[in-house]
């Protein structure tokens, strides 16, 4: 047992003042059991389906200290009663102890009674000391995960053995202040799922909007001429390939236009690109890369096909894209019809992910376009709105988690 008056959180709330005692976890209230052990996949007889069974868990299912139902396996109920450990019960922590080490999950009420696979294992406590909600919180901070991690052995197979984990220094805190801290951390836990959810339904919303306003089962009621059919090649008077400047000459890395590469896209933002590196005048020269003028569309057409991007700046780009400008269509009607034009060439793949498409390919495909430039207008101003309120709502979100990160760091020691 040890006291030091340096042993004290950076950030604290009212009436808490004394320093924290840190202990090693096998000294204190805790106690692990195995997940079931040889039961890393379930036998094709003791699987079931979600309504009927029993969530069996794998590392892949405890993510920012949540334990997530998605991709779960699911069990029988009998071959459930038939295990003898890795039942959950509420204000348990699920650890990864091979395979996502470090990983791990807070036991909910909707989690009681769920089952583990071998990968992972349980801590639980009888709350006399140690919350675990509390303890969570900290194996989940910077100085937890670093003690977690540092006692992995093995060297193909890494693993956490339990024998290790009881040596990982945890704080002991005065139960009030643990109650502070949990319900801090609860609360802030909640807003980002909120958020998420958020997002999530946006995301679907735009998807029915996209599907619909292009097959033209909902119309702005202003608009009723037919659509025509044209090629994605009238859709822009001139297109641009790219090229790949040497990158043995350092000179043609250091100009001011900026070069774009597929990482640079990002497909949940399609009117903002934040480019990494930057060409010189010489550079275009020496290589087939070409200035492409502001206001054009970057398609990526081989690595990460499907991503695309309005850019409103003078830039060129890696030979993987094809960029159309000076549009003769409305701008965000355009970017939205290629995003819908990729997915339809994805899915003629058998439903598989292309590897690519050729230019010629993509240019001649037959596309239904509004005669009124009025109504693209209108659909690509819709369908951007909801690009701008899934963007804002995200960097909520990413908000959020940074306050988190830092919360996790402050209020621990």
């Amino acid at each position: 047992m040890s006291k030091d008056v340096k042993n004290v959180p950076a950030l604290r709330f009212k009436g808490y003042s004394d320093a924290w005692e840190k202990r090693k976890l096998g000294e204190t209230n805790s106690y692990f059991t195995d997940g079931n052990y040889g039961e890393s996949y379930p036998k094709e007889s003791e699987l079931s389906d979600k309504e009927n069974g029993v969530p069996f868990l794998r590392g892949s299912n405890l993510r920012n200290g949540e334990l997530i139902e998605d991709n779960a396996n699911y069990i029988t109920k009998e071959k459930h009663a038939e295990l003898t450990s890795g039942h959950l019960v509420e204000d348990d922590i699920v650890l990864a102890v091979r395979g996502s080490l470090g990983a791990l999950g807070y036991v909910k009420e909707e989690n009681i009674d769920w089952n583990i696979n071998s990968q992972l294992a349980v801590i639980r406590t009888d709350k006399s000391e140690l919350s675990g909600k509390f303890l969570a919180q900290f194996l989940l901070s910077w100085r937890g995960q670093k003690e977690l991690l540092s006692r992995n052995t093995g060297t193909a197979l890494k693993q956490l053995p339990i024998k290790q984990l009881k040596d990982v220094p945890v704080p002991i805190v005065n139960l009030d202040e643990q109650k502070e801290i949990s319900a801090l951390f609860t609360s802030i836990d909640n807003l980002i799922a909120a958020t998420q959810r958020r997002i999530d339904d946006l995301e679907q919303v735009e998807k029915t909007l996209l599907q619909h306003l292009f097959d033209q089962s909902w119309r702005f009621n202003v608009y009723s001429d037919p659509w025509v059919k044209s090629k994605v090649a009238n859709m822009a008077k001139e297109n641009f390939g790219g090229g790949t400047p040497s990158t043995k000459k350092r000179s043609f890395w250091t100009g001011s236009l900026p070069w774009i590469q597929s990482s640079d896209l990002d497909k949940s933002n399609k009117y903002t690109v934040i480019p990494k590196k930057f060409i010189s005048s010489a550079a275009l020269k020496s290589s087939a890369a070409k200035k492409v003028p502001s206001n054009s569309i970057a398609v990526v057409t081989r690595v990460g096909v499907g991503k695309l991007a309005f850019i409103n700046y003078d830039y060129a780009t890696s030979q993987d894209f094809l960029s159309f400008s000076f549009l003769n269509w409305s701008a965000f009607f355009s970017v939205n019809l290629l995003t819908r034009v990729m997915e339809q060439m994805s899915n003629e793949g058998q439903g598989t992910s292309i590897k690519g498409v050729t230019k010629s390919e993509l240019l001649a495909k037959s596309v239904l376009i509004p005669t009124s430039l009025e109504e693209q207008i209108s659909i690509g101003n819709l369908l951007k709105s909801f690009d701008d309120l899934i963007k804002s709502t995200s960097n909520r979100l990413s908000k959020l988690e940074l306050l988190k990160t830092s919360l996790l760091k402050n209020l621990f020691v």
